[in-house]
């Protein structure tokens, strides 16, 4: 018999994880993904296909502008530990070295959440924990209420600017983007 990992478990009276120990020995079924939010571990299954054709969309403008994106990428914040459905950053990012599996805000140059089964948590604890992590933009895509926001200029864990859209308008990207998202619905 081979062990793969020797893990403390729920019934070891000597185990008293901090959050983050616990959030990072969860064994979640393949495409589920959990975030530390506010103090609450949050389990999303995987993403609808509207779901991710958002960000597929996104994604083929942002490319070939030199931008960056990835899925996946796990950020701490102040709030916690986030998983934004894609996070921006120049081509430099990563040229670094790193196993680690959570990663610091800095040089992210946006993040962008598409809602899904628990839009509040993209409304409010993530867009403050993106803002006091200092990431210059955060594109919320609400389909629930049928709106893209791109809030921006993130200052005393909040951010100062919000320029709010009906879903599938165009979305004009501040520098260092300089040009406008189509087709974001």
């Amino acid at each position: 018999m081979t062990v793969l990992m020797d893990r403390p478990s729920a019934t070891d009276e000597n185990w008293n994880p901090e959050p983050e120990e616990l959030l990072d020995s969860l064994e979640l079924p393949p495409g589920y993904k959990a975030e530390l939010i506010e103090g609450d571990i949050v389990v999303t299954p995987p993403p609808s296909f509207n779901h991710e054709s958002v960000l597929m969309r996104m994604s083929r403008q942002l490319y070939p502008r030199d931008w960056a994106t990835a899925g996946n990428l796990g950020v701490v914040t102040p709030l916690g530990r986030f998983v934004p459905d894609l996070v921006v950053t120049s081509f430099d990012y990563w040229e670094r070295d790193s196993d680690e599996s959570w990663q610091t805000s800095a040089d992210i140059a946006m993040v962008v959440e598409v809602t899904s089964s628990n839009p509040t948590k993209d409304r409010d604890p993530k867009r403050r924990g993106y803002a006091k992590a200092e990431i210059p933009l955060y594109l919320l895509v609400d389909r629930q209420t049928k709106e893209t926001v791109l809030f921006s200029e993130p200052e005393n864990g909040d951010y100062r600017a919000a320029d709010r859209r009906p879903l599938g308008d165009p979305i004009p990207l501040p520098a260092p983007f300089s040009f406008t998202l189509e087709e974001v619905r």
